[in-house]
Order: C-alpha cells, then sequence, then structure tokens
C-alpha cells in the first residue's frame, strides 16, 4: 500500500466520524426544540421562541456539512435535477456566435471541470488574442 492510500482510507474513516457526529448534534438539537415546544406551558413567549429558533438553527448548521458531502459524493438524488440539466443542455448545442468562436470548438474547462459560460469565454478570448500594434 502506498502512503496515499493509507492517507485516504484514514481521511475517509475521519470524514464519516465527524459526518456521524454531525448528524447526531443536528438530531439533539431537533430533539430539544421537540422537547422545548412540547414541555413548555406557554410555547409562545419570546424565551421560548429564541430557544426553539436557536436549536433550529444550529440543527441546521450541522446538518449542512453531512448533506454536502453525501451530495458531492453523488450519493443524496436532488429532485427536478434532470429536467433542469436538460434544459440548460439545449442552448450549450447552439452555436456561439456570441463568442465568436465555432460551434465545433470543444467548451472551455474551469478548475473544476465544469464548462465555462459563453460571456467568459468570450472576455477569455478577447484577452487571450494577440493585440495589433500600430507600425
Amino acid at each position: 500500500m502506498s502512503i496515499a492510500e493509507i492517507e485516504g482510507s484514514g481521511m475517509k474513516k475521519e470524514t464519516a466520524l465527524l459526518n456521524i457526529l454531525c448528524i447526531l448534534a443536528a438530531i439533539g438539537f431537533i430533539a430539544f426544540a421537540v422537547l422545548n415546544a412540547i414541555f413548555s406551558g406557554d410555547f409562545l413567549t419570546i424565551d421560548n421562541l429564541f430557544s426553539t429558533v436557536v436549536c433550529l438553527v444550529l440543527a441546521l448548521m450541522f446538518a449542512v456539512n453531512p448533506l454536502l458531502y453525501l451530495k458531492s459524493e453523488g450519493k443524496l438524488p436532488i429532485p427536478f435535477k434532470s429536467s433542469a440539466k436538460e434544459k440548460s443542455l439545449a442552448p450549450a448545442t447552439a452555436p456561439r456566435s456570441l463568442a465568436g468562436s465555432p460551434a465545433s470548438t470543444p467548451p472551455m474547462l474551469d478548475a473544476k471541470g465544469r464548462a465555462v459560460p459563453p460571456d467568459v469565454k468570450g472576455i477569455v478570448d478577447r484577452f487571450t488574442q494577440p493585440s495589433q500594434k500600430d507600425v
């Protein structure tokens, strides 16, 4: 085993442990908010509403990280994503006369491998063209 494989497996274990801890904290805060709503005498007081909102915001903050991790791993299905993706592909296949490049050229990609929008590609093309100096 190489060092990268060993570090990669340790990193996965750490990430899994941290995600489990975040989920447990989020569940705990939600449980505290529910218990506050059930066992408080008059729920619609400023103190009860404040503590409930604080607990729910903290639960949201702890739940966001594991949800984003699942999304990045592709394990979290996102509803309505396929229909939005098909709609966004339709204009991208049309020739880009605005950018000045023919439709046969491959799309410019950013650091994460995503296609750069046509207006940004046009700006980059404008700056990468050699400027003609007066002789």
